[in-house]
Formats: structure tokens, C-alpha cells, sequence
């Protein structure tokens, strides 16, 4: 007999919205399953068993998903028929049933769904409208920012069961208090809520459950408003400004580098508190975060004009738009993390890969012939160097300590007279001593010659700076 497992929704909420066929269901078939035990009808089920406890241990939604479905298919396996019962319908915002509908077929399960009234239809009857007429949007609230980007309404945001969730939607989109939202609780049960209410009071006057949505009729700025605007605005340079419309790709380089650096500075400056607030010994270091995330605001969208000014530039010549670059690193990223995104299946979770098995995902997915391939030339060269010393390693080869003792002895033959062979063969020999110690020899030497300058400084200052087994002799008046 083939396995199999039935799939029924508990409706929105009270006992009434049950269809036969369901109730029917739960005396019919022995083994019963509840995605949650929080449902006004759940009782009903007599389950042998709910899932609940995974959502006390798993570190997101999309994992207890996906155990879920896991779970099921081994269940059906061992008994040949189970229910699975799930809030509202089972084809409305159900991610354990999509991820089922994705794995039974290659696990030889059987699916069957059970019709079930959703709680749309109870949303539909209190507002009185015509979803279809009015063009409503359904949202996922877990995902609000990303999939109401473009929208300015009317909107209906489901899964608003906690505080943080209302939060994130509310922070979301920059709107004022002339924009209302419906809080709609608990449908069809005899604590039905409906309450209408101004957008700032979104995660303050109401206690959300699992049971909660909200109804957005209009947004004057749809979410991604602003990202769809500085697209637009790179578009009017590019057409207006005489500097931007001259610009190539060539030209454009030196700026994006800067800017690159100029996000770095920002972020050395993030490492320098997160490692003194990790020093025992030290107190953290008094920084105003404010200020420092103003910064890194700033910094970040320099960086992101610069991104936009090379997309318009490829769009002109008829290669790829900004719209081709966001569709392309989302594939790239799906396909190098299976276990985040790979189908569920009774054999086993997708694992975290490690290095060397991203490494072959990034192999593949650039057809590279060699470990050596695809290491940017502009790279800094202590970094080029490391990355090369890496890939190597990866790629098998040994790296002999008494190759690196050669390399580094070659520093007491430096003088005025020294080539580039010499002084690059040293300066090599210090980044294999870097790799083999796992130090990244960028920000070792970033983080003295940020302490020589600061050395300079002082003594600039005439101030007597603390003796250093590093400095001295280096800086002296």
C-alpha cells in the first residue's frame, strides 16, 4: 500500500467551520498529527502527537517547516495513512504543507488536501469587500518588507502574531498617523476582535496571537519606494548631469574602490568596540552608536550609488539591468546554501557546508579550471596573496615551514639597493607565516600602522607616547 497522508485545515476558528469531510477524517484515520496544539478546534482532532516543541527549539520558522514535513513522510512510512491537521486551509500561507507538496512524490508518498475554509473568507465578510474587485494583496507578515516592495495597498498582512513582527512591519515603510490599519483578531470564534488604528500604535495598543491580521487600505509610499527612487534618480544623472553621463565603467573604477574603503574604515572602527568590549581587561571604548550606524548609513549608500551607476551603464549597452544583478544573486545564494533552501526528505536535513564544500559549490558554479581561477587582480596584494595561499592549500598543496624560515631570512639582504623580487619575496614569506597562525595579514598590518600613526600623533603633540617594543626607533624627533 502506498503511504499516505491526508491533509485537513481546522478553519479559521470555530467548531462550526469545520467541513465534514474533515470531521469525518479524524474518525476515519487512526494516526493524527496537529501543526500546533493553539487552535480554538484543536481539540477536536484528538491528535496522537503536535509539533509544537519545535518551535522552541529550532532557531526559525522555515526549519520547524521543514522538520515538520521531514517528520510526516517518516510517519506515513511506519503507519501507511496519517492526518495532518493545520489552522485555517491547508493552501493558504502553509509552508509545511508546500514543503510536503514539494517532497512527497520523490519519497513515494501519496498527498491528499482537504478543502477547508481559510480565515480570507471570515477577513473578506467583516470588511465587506470584494478581494478580486479591490485587488487585494495577500502578505506573509514574516516577510513584509520584501514581498510588499512596490505595493501601496490595499493590503492584508497574515502571520502578525507577536510584538516583533508588528514591529518590523511598522519600522518597514515611513509613513505618518494619517494612515490606518484594521486589526483583525480571532474570526469567527466568540472573542472576535475588530479594531481600526493609527500606524504608530501598530506594535503598542494591541496584544497580536496566533489568530491575528491586519488590513492595510493604502500606503502613500509603497515598501521599496526608496530603493525604486534612487534607481530613478541614477537614471535623471545619467540624463541631466554632464559628469555622470560621460562616466564609463573604466572611470568609475578608482571611485568604487574608494567608497569600498570608505565602508571598511567604518567597519574597522565597529571591530575596534566589539574587541574592546570582548577585552577583560579593558572597558569598551565610549562610541556613540548613533553616530557610528549615521556613518555606516552614509557610507553604505555611496557604495550602493556606485553599484546602480555600473548596472545603468551594462543596461545602456543592452547586458543585464539592476533588476538582473538582484535576480542573480538571489539564485546564486539559493544554490549555495542547500541547507537553507533544499527540499525536505525523510532521509535527512540539508547540512551546514563547510569551507572546502562551499569552495566546490563556488567551483562549479564559475566553472573554474583551476584552484587559482577567478582571484581578483585588484585585490590588495597581502590579500591577493593570502587568498592564493589558501585556495592552494585547499587544493592539496603543502606549505613547508622551512620555505617560509627561506623566505623571511631573506629580510637581513633589504637595503637601499633591494629589488622588488626581494622585498616581495619577504613580504610572501610574512603572509604564509599569517596563514599558517590563521591571521589575516590585511588587518594585522592595518591595526599597527593605524598604532604607528596614532604613535605619530602623540609625538606630533609633544606628548611622551608608551614605550613599544614595536616602535621603537621607528618614529623620532
Amino acid at each position: 500500500m502506498t503511504p499516505k497522508i491526508v491533509v485537513c485545515g481546522l478553519g479559521p476558528g470555530g467548531a462550526n467551520q469545520l467541513t465534514e469531510a474533515t470531521t469525518a477524517s479524524f474518525d476515519s484515520i487512526e494516526h493524527r498529527y496537529l501543526r500546533t496544539c493553539v487552535h480554538p478546534t484543536a481539540d477536536r482532532v484528538n491528535a496522537s502527537a503536535s509539533f509544537d516543541h519545535l518551535y522552541e527549539k529550532a532557531d526559525s520558522f522555515a526549519e520547524v517547516y521543514q522538520k515538520i514535513a521531514v517528520e510526516l513522510l517518516e510517519e506515513a512510512n511506519k503507519h501507511g495513512e496519517i492526518l495532518y491537521a493545520v489552522p485555517g486551509s491547508p493552501l493558504v500561507l502553509e509552508q509545511s504543507v508546500r514543503n510536503l507538496r514539494q517532497a512527497a512524490p520523490s519519497e513515494g508518498v501519496e498527498l491528499e488536501l482537504l478543502p477547508a475554509i481559510s480565515f480570507l473568507d471570515e477577513v473578506w465578510a467583516r470588511l465587506q469587500l470584494d478581494p478580486v474587485e479591490e485587488t487585494v494583496t495577500l502578505i506573509d507578515g514574516h516577510q513584509f518588507a520584501s514581498a510588499a516592495a512596490g505595493h501601496s495597498g490595499p493590503l492584508l498582512v497574515a502571520h502578525t502574531h507577536a510584538n516583533w513582527v508588528l514591529s518590523d512591519i511598522k519600522l518597514s515603510v515611513d509613513v505618518d498617523d494619517s494612515h490606518t490599519v484594521v486589526v483583525l483578531q480571532r474570526l469567527g470564534t466568540d472573542d472576535e476582535h475588530i479594531e481600526e488604528i493609527v500606524w504608530s500604535d501598530l506594535d503598542r495598543v494591541i496584544e497580536p496571537d496566533h489568530l491575528t491580521s491586519l488590513y492595510i487600505p493604502q500606503l502613500a509610499a509603497p515598501v521599496g519606494h526608496e530603493l525604486i527612487q534612487s534607481v530613478q534618480l541614477m537614471e535623471r544623472l545619467r540624463r541631466d548631469c554632464p559628469w555622470d553621463a560621460k562616466q564609463t565603467h573604466g572611470s568609475l573604477r578608482k571611485y568604487l574602490i574608494e567608497e569600498a574603503y570608505e565602508v571598511a574604515d567604518v567597519l574597522d572602527r565597529f571591530a575596534a568596540v566589539e574587541a574592546s568590549s570582548d577585552d577583560d581587561d579593558n572597558s569598551p571604548e565610549e562610541v556613540d552608536a548613533f553616530e557610528l550606524y549615521d556613518e555606516l548609513e552614509e557610507e553604505l549608500g555611496d557604495l550602493w550609488f556606485q553599484v546602480l551607476f555600473h548596472a545603468l551603464l551594462a543596461q545602456e549597452e543592452g547586458y543585464f539591468s539592476i533588476a538582473d544583478v538582484a535576480r542573480t544573486l538571489y539564485a546564486k545564494m539559493v544554490e549555495r546554501h542547500p541547507h537553507v533552501f533544499e527540499q525536505a526528505t525523510s532521509d535527512s536535513a540539508a547540512k551546514m557546508p563547510t569551507v572546502e564544500t562551499w569552495e566546490q559549490l563556488k567551483q562549479q558554479e564559475k566553472k573554474r579550471t583551476s584552484a587559482f581561477d577567478d582571484i581578483p587582480l585588484a585585490l590588495p596584494s597581502l590579500s591577493r596573496a593570502d587568498k592564493v595561499i589558501k585556495r592552494g592549500k585547499r587544493a592539496g598543496f603543502a606549505v613547508e615551514q622551512e620555505s617560509i624560515g627561506g623566505l623571511l631570512a631573506g629580510v637581513s639582504n633589504i637595503d637601499e639597493n633591494a629589488t622588488h623580487q626581494q622585498i616581495g619575496r619577504v613580504l610572501l614569506g610574512v603572509v604564509l607565516a599569517a596563514s599558517n597562525a590563521k591571521v589575516d595579514p590585511e588587518l594585522a598590518l592595518r591595526e599597527v600602522v593605524t598604532s604607528l600613526a596614532e604613535t605619530g600623533r602623540q609625538i606630533e603633540d609633544g606628548g611622551q607616547p608608551p614605550r613599544s617594543e614595536w616602535f621603537d626607533g621607528l618614529f623620532r624627533k
